[in-house]
């Protein structure tokens, strides 16, 4: 099936993918815009896992203070290149991270940092087994897979610390 350049521009707009990428995405799905766009998520997810093992030594340190000045947050997510840091969405991702952390207060950022003796499921104390606030259908894991996708480079939730008035 021929598929119009208005097809391709719209998965574009819809997914940050390539051109050719979402060409052959769109042909792969016979012109069904959502199958498309889960062949490149699976896609991504591919090219995000043989990533995962890249070093990370750029990236960004951002704060967040909660309404009422209560609650303050800082994050620290790494990526690979300044470029990429540098970015919008990168920035984005790493605000949106720390609104998670104020809001839901999770106190490893991984399941691998997890002592024995801390109470709680996973889903409460471990931040990237975490729903994500803005988006409950995904983790927080998922969130930073999409982001590795998108970007091309792998990219990971280092450190954060969570300042709350009166504890």
């Amino acid at each position: 099936m021929a598929v119009s350049t208005e097809q391709v521009k719209e998965l574009r707009d819809a997914t940050g993918a390539g051109v050719m990428d979402a060409k052959r995405a769109l042909e792969e799905a016979g012109g069904d815009m959502s199958k498309a766009q889960t062949i490149l998520r699976e896609q991504g997810l591919a090219q995000a896992a043989k990533r995962f093992e890249r070093e990370t030594q750029q990236g960004i340190v951002d704060s967040y203070i909660h309404a009422g000045g209560r609650i303050g947050v800082l994050v620290e997510v790494n990526c690979e290149t300044d470029f990429v840091a540098k970015t919008d969405e990168f920035k984005a991702l790493t605000r949106d991270v720390a609104m998670q952390v104020a809001a839901m207060n999770p106190q490893v950022v991984d399941v691998e940092d997890r002592a024995a003796d801390l109470e709680g499921s996973d889903e409460e104390v471990v931040l990237m087994s975490q729903p994500f606030i803005k988006d409950a259908s995904k983790t927080i894991r998922e969130l930073i897979r999409d982001a590795i996708a998108k970007t091309g480079e792998n990219i990971r939730v280092r450190r954060f610390v969570r300042y709350e008035l009166g504890e």
